[in-house]
């Protein structure tokens, strides 16, 4: 990665010092904004929550490849002392007997853990103060209302009636992402036809690492360590119409299915009480093909791609998008199309076998499969990830 005395060639008829929108403050956006202004490229953000997502959600899975990305911006010892480290994954009966254990991919390298869970809302506030101290300039509250492309950048009206002129455009806002649509990229996510509820709890002293029970009322009951004393728990089942299910019963609903889990599942459950701390949401899916921009606006993260959390590597393609377009965009090449192909069919490969991976996975479950080739297609999966983006 070059520093800010050898900055990147911008595009033709652009400013000397690149600027860049990062529209969106989640993961990939947070990453990308850090990485480019260490490039000496100058950054704004913006993001449409006022509190910038610090609060929301509830635990996260972190695999070695996402650790990996968050070494290079320089946040790993800060995320390691927030979450808790574990290498292998238990798989259990319904009545909490395990069955096996089976030790973790080492998917970042040997020298990080397999595997970190921790409190997503912890992660953020870490890649927030990431940010803040790169020097880009942050406007929470804020969107992009509309993009005007024209030969030598990207006019920007923003909701509170300003605009900007940048040399790239870069949609980092999510799944239901609006600059996507702005450009012209009609694929939209799809439902899988599972959902997930998931809420934060205390952690029995005894759950040192991710336990699945597959079986019982849900198609899977899960938790993971997320610190000392917390941990995140999440079953699995068919969707359901969220009209129908009264925000207010979240709790009665999760703890419905939850009590019919052994081992540490009934502690768990005594906590599952508040329906505000009780999220659900439907599993997705979407891959743009072809291309992941439009003239000098790009997509990273779930804006180009999302998938069913079945191997927890949501957040890690996200940040890999991050540092891969980060890496390109500060390497001295001019910004243009084929920099912008490059970036895609760079990622296109890793990401689509994740995203099938983890749709076949619940697929499977949907279908009734009895033999899955799990085994298989895991080994494939991981052997593909523990290669560098």
């Amino acid at each position: 990665m070059t520093d800010s005395r050898t900055l990147p060639q911008p595009p033709a008829g652009g400013t000397a010092t690149p600027t860049v929108l990062v529209v969106g403050g989640g993961a990939s956006g947070n990453a990308v904004a850090v990485l480019l202004r260490r490039a000496g490229i100058g950054v704004d953000l913006i993001e449409a929550r006022p509190d910038w997502n610090a609060t929301t959600g509830s635990g996260i899975t972190l695999q070695g490849n996402a650790l990996r990305v968050l070494r290079e911006l320089g946040v790993w010892e800060r995320t390691a002392a927030s979450g808790y480290p574990y290498g292998s994954l238990g798989v259990t009966a319904p009545d909490g007997t395990v069955l096996f254990v089976a030790e973790d991919f080492r998917t970042g390298g040997e020298d990080l853990p397999a595997t970190l869970g921790m409190q997503r809302p912890q992660l953020q506030q870490i890649l927030i103060d990431a940010v803040r101290e790169s020097g880009a300039r942050v406007r929470l509250g804020t969107t992009a209302e509309s993009l005007e492309q024209g030969a030598d950048g990207v006019t920007v009206r923003f909701s509170d009636g300003s605009e900007g002129r940048y040399d790239l455009v870069i949609g980092a806002d999510g799944r239901n992402s609006a600059t996507r649509a702005a450009i012209g990229i009609t694929e939209r996510p799809e439902p899988t036809g599972m959902a997930i509820w998931r809420i934060a709890a205390p952690r029995p002293a005894g759950v040192t690492r991710t336990d699945l029970a597959y079986g019982g009322p849900a198609y899977i009951a899960g938790y993971t360590p997320t610190g000392e004393h917390t941990l995140y728990a999440y079953v699995v089942e068919a969707c359901r119409d969220r009209a129908a299910i009264d925000p207010a019963a979240y709790a009665d609903e999760m703890r419905r299915l939850a009590r019919a889990y052994g081992g540490v599942w009934p502690e768990i459950t005594e906590h599952i009480t508040d329906p505000e701390k009780v999220n659900y949401t439907w599993f997705d899916r979407l891959l743009v093909e072809g291309s992941w921009h439009r003239g000098r606006v790009v997509l990273v993260g779930d804006a180009a791609h999302c998938c069913p959390p079945t191997i927890a590597q949501g957040a890690a393609m996200s940040l890999e998008d991050a540092a891969v377009l980060a890496e390109l965009l500060s390497s001295g090449r001019e910004w243009d199309d084929e920099l912008f192909q490059a970036y895609y069919d760079r990622r296109i490969p890793r990401v689509r076998t994740v995203v099938e991976a983890s749709v076949q996975i619940g697929q499977w479950q949907l279908d009734g499969v009895r033999d899955p080739d799990m085994a298989g297609l895991l080994d494939r999966t991981m052997t593909l990830l523990k290669e560098r983006p």
